[in-house]
């Protein structure tokens, strides 16, 4: 295992502040990236113009254009048509031209934004990256700079427990929905327009597979949702009172693990996972892996991964299950291995022992295994109480925002908190909830 500075892309930094620094005086000058698919960049483009700040836009695909729309007073969005080699030019010349003082966007380690962000880096212009939460499901993240092993979050316990002591404790209480459905059918529209060779026929997609096999696989997931829970259950019943440990699986494509990880596919760390295991566990142990819901199992997980528990002599101690209740295998097993999964975060919350094969912000002393993953079958503990207490709290209060990219009541949250925390240059420090008319919070 790579010690987390032999990961070249990132950087762990951990300089939040609970105090906001003193704001920048006047309107601010905003350009959005590319941001969740979903009007949330629009309306929230729409609240700071409102609140008379300057707002641009840059479309990079066809997909872009579809999720954007007028913004009264606001010049209309521009198209970025050229080569991505030509593109740090470029954004650097309209970062200059007008004036910008702020960039959204979601996903700072897409190769525009790396390069938007390289080129904010040397005029003083904040960066602020948006994603899904690391508490979920209700929460979104904003964050300065980056996220995982981009994030400003502290790395010091010490500054933590610190941070923690003037706020008030994480709330683990879901109280909004999201809208699974109007994503799915958001995004096929949004990747399916980047397929149009114009007006953006040099546009380079950061995904990893073609959108047409990625729906294919996920539609036959849906397909057999029925058949997927039944797995998982038979999964749990195989178990049975055994002492399981759990690896919950991410999706390759996904950013926390081409970025913040040191594995250029699953199949590395599930083999090396399994190899610790045969290794290093109880004889009576099983070790159960969950894919990720959203996997569209383009790699036939079942039989990959039975071939591998079956060349390090694992037969009938190794399970796989697609679909279950997540919460029941985190609250029977004896503890999670992950890459960087939010899954870990759940671990963290339920009391459970959690090793991060790479850089995640819950890897600290007192919540995570910091030895090897060969003695964490056996010499693991659980979080710390009081510590795990104060992480939460602070990591919610200082990166997180309630609310979601799709649902409408949500999104509304959402959109509400996101303006705030811009318009008073607030982002990484503790803002109170804030509620929408029409769209209050339940209680609970």
């Amino acid at each position: 295992m790579l010690p987390p500075d032999a990961l070249p892309s990132a950087r762990i930094r951990g300089d939040i502040a609970i105090a906001a620094a003193p704001p920048r005086p006047g309107p601010r000058r905003f350009l959005f990236l590319q941001g969740p698919i979903s009007p949330f960049f629009l309306e929230v483009a729409r609240g700071l113009a409102a609140q008379g700040h300057a707002i641009h836009r840059i479309h990079l695909s066809f997909g872009d254009r579809l999720f954007w729309g007028r913004v009264e007073g606001q010049p209309p969005a521009a198209h970025y048509q050229g080569r991505p080699a030509d593109w740090p030019a470029f954004i650097a010349a309209y970062l200059d031209r007008h004036g910008i003082t702020d960039i959204l966007l979601l996903g700072e380690q897409r190769a525009y934004h790396r390069a938007a962000i390289a080129a904010a880096a040397t005029r003083g212009i904040a960066v602020v990256v948006t994603d899904f939460g690391y508490f979920r499901p209700d929460w979104i993240t904003l964050e300065r700079d980056g996220m995982g092993g981009d994030s400003r979050f502290p790395r010091d316990p010490a500054r933590i427990t610190a941070l923690a002591r003037s706020l008030p404790p994480a709330d683990l209480t879901e109280r909004l929905k999201d809208d699974f459905g109007r994503q799915a059918a958001w995004d096929v529209i949004y990747n399916l327009a980047n397929l149009a060779p114009w007006p953006f026929r040099h546009y380079r997609s950061h995904q990893l597979h073609h959108p047409l096999a990625t729906y294919w696989g996920i539609a036959r997931r849906l397909l057999r949702r029925r058949a997927e829970r039944a797995e998982g259950e038979r999964a749990l019943a195989a178990i049975g009172d055994r002492p399981f440990w759990l690896f919950a699986m991410q999706m390759e494509t996904d950013f926390s693990v081409r970025a913040y990880s040191r594995y250029p596919d699953l199949d590395t760390p599930i083999t090396e996972t399994l190899r610790s295991f045969a290794a290093h566990a109880p004889a009576e142990g099983h070790l159960l892996v969950k894919v990720h819901p959203l996997d569209p199992c383009v790699k036939r997980w079942t039989t990959r991964i039975g071939r591998l528990a079956a060349a390090e002599g694992l037969s009938g101690r190794v399970h796989v299950a697609h679909n279950g209740s997540l919460d029941e295998m985190v609250h029977g097993m004896r503890g999670l291995v992950t890459i960087n999964s939010t899954v870990g975060l759940k671990a963290v919350v339920f009391g459970k022992p959690v090793k991060a094969l790479g850089i995640a912000v819950w890897d600290l002393p007192g919540l995570a295994h910091q030895g090897t993953l060969d003695s964490f079958w056996t010499e693991a503990a659980a979080p710390d109480p009081a510590f795990r207490a104060d992480f939460l709290a602070a990591l919610q209060a200082t990166t997180q925002l309630r609310g979601v990219f799709y649902g409408k009541e949500g999104r509304a949250v959402a959109v509400a908190a996101a303006t705030r925390a811009l318009h008073e240059d607030r982002v990484g420090a503790f803002l109170p909830p804030v509620t929408v008319p029409g769209a209050a919070l339940p209680p609970g």
